[in-house]
């Protein structure tokens, strides 16, 4: 197989930064008080400003995902490529627009054009939840990996404010003062995210030979990995554990609880979280990684961890320690703090950040990390520049 290589990059952030004592105006007071959980979060993830889809006076979306994917791709064309020479198109999220069609061809519609032979390429979409936008890559690598695609554009993207805002949770709310509790508060597992998650959409072109004149990243290799047959549901949307922790579908609920429980909010396990993120998602995928690809922790010039909070750092850095790949805080690359936790566009992202900084040259080592808390699966990726 022929080798690939990422020969541009770009990035779509939806309106003006948010900074932290703005989030709850934007994003609305669930039953017109504010958040107890929002100033602990905000002072352990260590997000200082994310971008969300939303006009901050009127409160109304202004994009949708696949208008904002489709956006990352067209500012492909500034780096040089024409977006109606794009022969296979993948596109991950973790929430698309609709339940079908598939999010990929959705973003492709986006795009438009003109009918004709250029207009109709191979279209994938990826789902999950922090690996989609990966998987989205390793397609698009392999794909052209292989000779199937003459060139593939990967993407990741979100729009987590659009189930974020306070009126989605209005009718929980509602039905917890209806039922005489006392504190009708919503519940910390679906609070807590709303300080979390960010909006944001990146892309990449994936093509078999470099580009002269300008730095490129070869992909080496991609390594995903899951622990769900041995570890249950974290996180989730569309649903809500029993009591036994089965996750029970969106489906065998009545739309009047679809409401009233706030079914198609995110939700996240925290304790479950804290307890098996970094040994499930690291350290047990990371071990086989250094048996199989020799990996040292010298030989790696940049490490870009996906972390949905700085609360993570340090637990990740002792991770690596135990499983000898102990590499310094200073060749870590993060812009967790300016853009918010993006879910499945975090690493493309970063990447773009990170190649865009200066701080690249020929001959360097990254090695990106993906780690997904939805039933605990990791993501490895490493990139060589030339």
């Amino acid at each position: 197989m022929s080798e690939a290589f990422i020969t541009a990059t770009a990035v779509a952030l939806p309106n003006a930064p948010v900074d932290n004592d703005a989030i709850e105006s934007v994003l609305g007071f669930i039953g017109g008080q504010p958040s107890r959980a929002r100033r602990i979060v905000l002072r352990q993830n260590g997000i200082k400003t994310r971008y969300y889809a939303i006009n901050p006076t009127t409160g109304a979306p202004t994009h949708t995902n696949a208008s904002l994917t489709a956006e990352a791709i067209r500012a492909l064309g500034e780096r040089g490529f024409a977006v109606d020479e794009m022969r296979c198109l993948v596109a991950g999220t973790s929430l698309p627009d609709q339940l079908m069609p598939g999010h990929g061809v959705m973003v492709h519609g986006e795009l438009g054009g003109e009918s004709g032979a250029n207009a109709d390429c191979e279209v994938v979409s990826t789902a999950g939840i922090c690996l989609a936008g990966l998987s989205a890559l390793k397609y698009a690598w392999l794909a052209v990996r292989a000779g199937d695609a003459a060139n593939a554009v990967a993407t990741g993207s979100e729009i987590s404010s659009a189930i974020l805002r306070a009126e989605h949770f209005a009718a929980e709310n509602a039905a917890r003062v209806d039922s005489l509790e006392s504190r009708p508060w919503i519940a910390f597992e679906k609070d807590f995210l709303r300080w979390m998650l960010s909006d944001g959409a990146g892309a990449f072109l994936v093509e078999p030979q470099p580009r002269a004149g300008q730095l490129n990243l070869r992909i080496d290799w991609i390594a995903l990995s899951s622990a769900a047959r041995r570890l249950p549901v974290c996180m989730y949307a569309g649903g809500e554990r029993d009591a036994g922790g089965t996750l029970i579908g969106w489906t065998r609920f009545s739309p009047r609880e679809w409401a009233e429980k706030s079914i198609f909010a995110i939700k996240q396990d925290v304790k479950l979280l804290d307890s098996q993120v970094v040994e499930a998602t690291l350290e047990n995928p990371l071990r086989a990684l250094i048996a199989r690809r020799g990996l040292k922790a010298d030989d790696i010039d940049w490490f870009l961890p996906h972390m949905s909070s700085c609360y993570f750092r340090q637990p990740i850095a002792e991770g690596l320690a135990r499983v000898g790949l102990p590499i310094p805080f200073e060749r870590w690359f993060t812009n967790l703090e300016n853009c918010g936790n993006t879910g499945s566009a975090s690493i493309y992202i970063m990447v773009d950040a990170l190649l865009r900084s200066g701080r690249l040259a020929a001959g360097q080592r990254l090695l990106c990390f993906v780690p997904e808390s939805g039933r605990f699966s990791g993501g490895f990726m490493s990139l060589t520049v030339v």
